[in-house]
Parts: C-alpha cells; sequence; structure tokens
C-alpha cells in the first residue's frame, strides 16, 4: 500500500531571505578584507591603487603596506541558513567618499562598524552616521596581529557608544569570526523590529 504524501512533499523549496548589511568603518580598517573572508561568490571590490597623491591626503602610518583602497564599493553576500541570505555592502573608509553613503544604506537592516583601536579618530564618521539615521548597528574591534590596543570599556567611552550597542572584538580575516559578527548585528535588528512592532 502506498501512503499518501506528506503536504511537503513536492512543494518546491523557497528561496532564503535576501538581507542587505553595510560594513563601514575608516580607511585602512578590515572591511574589504571582512567581506572577503566571508562571501561565498567572488567579491566585487572597486579597489584602485593608492597614488602619492592619495597618500598625502590618508594616513598609511598603521597599514604602510596598504596598495590600494575602495573608491566605490565592496559586494559579498554569504546564505546564513536556508531561509537567510546576507547581501554585504562593504562602505569606502575615506570622507571624501562619505556622499556614497546614503545609496549604499538604503534599504539595509543594519550595519557592522569596523574599529581600529590604533586610530579611534576614523571611525567616529560611521557610528554618528548609523546612530543619527537610526539603523541598528554593532561595533567591531579588529584584531590587527591578534592584539588590540584599547580594551572594549575604554573604546566604548572613546566613541561615545550607547550601552545597549553591542561592541565585540573580531578578526576580519577569519570566516568564522566574521560570521558570528554579522550574526550580532542580525541580532541587534531584529530585536529592534520586535520593539517597532510591539510599540
Amino acid at each position: 500500500m502506498v501512503s499518501a504524501p506528506s503536504p511537503t512533499q513536492g512543494a518546491p523549496e523557497q528561496p532564503p531571505l535576501p538581507v542587505k548589511m553595510v560594513i563601514a568603518g575608516g580607511f585602512g580598517v578590515g572591511k574589504t578584507t571582512a567581506v572577503g573572508s566571508i562571501s561565498e561568490i567572488r567579491p566585487l571590490t572597486t579597489e584602485a591603487a593608492i597614488t602619492e597623491v592619495a597618500a598625502g591626503v590618508d594616513d598609511l602610518t598603521h597599514t604602510p603596506g596598504k596598495a590600494t583602497t575602495t573608491v566605490a564599493m565592496d559586494f559579498g553576500c554569504i546564505t546564513i541558513d536556508p531561509t537567510l541570505k546576507l547581501y554585504l555592502f562593504g562602505t569606502p573608509g575615506q570622507d571624501r567618499f562619505g556622499f556614497m553613503w546614503d545609496d549604499i544604506v538604503e534599504g539595509a537592516i543594519g550595519g557592522l562598524v569596523i574599529v581600529d583601536t590604533r586610530r579611534l579618530d576614523d571611525c567616529y564618521a560611521a557610528v554618528d552616521y548609523f546612530e543619527h539615521r537610526e539603523v541598528p548597528f554593532a561595533v567591531a574591534v579588529n584584531a590587527f596581529d591578534g592584539q588590540v590596543a584599547h580594551d572594549l570599556d575604554e573604546v566604548r567611552w572613546a566613541l561615545d557608544i550607547a550601552e545597549h550597542t553591542p561592541l565585540v572584538v573580531f578578526d576580519a580575516r577569519k570566516t568564522s569570526s566574521v560570521r558570528d559578527a554579522l550574526l550580532v548585528v542580525l541580532d541587534v535588528a531584529l530585536s529592534r523590529a520586535e520593539t517597532a512592532k510591539a510599540t
């Protein structure tokens, strides 16, 4: 005797929900590296060579080996599970490309602001951007050479980050570390959405 098919048999699989997320931060903090580390496709980058003129404008003190810089955006994607796929958009880090941020951030559920503790001044603009536009975000301190120059309490105080904003340490070179940081942003965005729905 043939059993009746279950309700799910023969039903087409639903594609994962596409979700946009932004990776932001100052010049040379690891945005392109983070996108490249996690993306399941070959990431799209808009890297241009750092010219002598640009080197005179951009501080290369802590990134002396950096030969290129993002001039528009980075793009990659990662399937979190069968129901959810993140599309990652990395912003350019220099102030002179700030006019692109509104277009890049439009429609994003949240952002990950990457911080280099050796030069916290470069990160104020990204933190302020997400705060003023009330976009859910988390701050991820990139552990260059496995170390951070200041502990997290000092970083929170220096950047004036609200207590409800998650602050984590991660390594932009490691897939699992980047994934964990992105999941923190997802949690923040979902929590914000649930709060808004309840009010």
